[in-house]
């Protein structure tokens, strides 16, 4: 068994030229996980929003969640712990 972290990926050129995620109003609007939650890959994780948009945010691993790093209103930046797994 491995343990592997889950980061807040890079933002699109596109997110920082409306200014939004460059004024780092980017925040989580939904965390859509639990401790001890099984997922697959590419299973959403959280909802992210700029205040233009809402995004869903998948875990690029199978495991199960051992922690959550973060909560519903708190502001990310690109390489934020979000969610910690237990990968087989």
């Amino acid at each position: 068994m491995s343990v592997r972290t889950v980061h807040m990926p890079n933002y699109p050129e596109c997110w920082s030229s409306c200014g939004a995620c460059a004024s780092g109003d980017v925040f989580i609007l939904e965390v859509l996980v639990a401790v001890g939650d099984l997922l697959a890959r590419d299973d959403h994780i959280l909802i992210l929003e700029t205040g233009k948009v809402a995004l869903d945010i998948p875990t690029p691993w199978a495991g199960r969640v051992r922690d959550i790093h973060i909560t519903a209103g708190d502001h990310v930046a690109a390489g934020a712990a979000l969610i910690t797994l237990e990968c087989d």
